[in-house]
């Protein structure tokens, strides 16, 4: 469970935007669709099942297997799809382009493979933001 400490700075509905302090973790972390940076740090906005009001500083949470498998998803699945689709170019640059480099081939297939997994991830992403089980969340009221 990742937990971050903040502010509650406005309430709409069942959910609250909650001030917290920027970290370095901040920079390669998955949830940036939930996040907005501001001066004085983020701007979460969370789920507010114990109706905390403006004002009061609250728990935050984020389920760990959200963020494990966001960051595989995000990282991992361009870095494969870059990789495959390089080896794939390499073997066909070879096989019915002899007379070419076949170098030239994996460059084009892996950075092509690479552009359609990075919009597959941003598809992706788009529909997990509709999801309420891979939001943060408010899990308790400290003050």
């Amino acid at each position: 469970m990742i937990e971050e400490t903040g502010i509650v700075i406005k309430t709409e509905g069942e959910t609250a935007r909650v001030a917290v302090q920027k970290r370095g973790a901040c920079e390669g972390c998955t949830a940036k669709g939930a996040c907005e940076s501001t001066s004085d740090g983020m701007e979460i906005e969370a789920l507010n099942p114990v109706n905390a009001r403006e004002g009061q500083t609250v728990k935050v949470l984020l389920q760990a297997e959200t963020y494990l498998k966001g960051s595989m998803i995000v990282y991992g699945l361009p870095l494969v799809f870059f990789i495959a689709g390089a080896i794939a170019g390499k073997n066909i640059g070879d096989a019915y382009f002899a007379e070419y480099n076949s170098d030239l081939f994996a460059a084009i297939a892996g950075f092509a493979s690479l552009i359609l997994s990075l919009i597959a991830v941003k598809i992706w992403s788009g529909k997990l933001e509709s999801r309420t089980e891979s939001k943060p969340y408010i899990g308790e009221i400290i003050s």
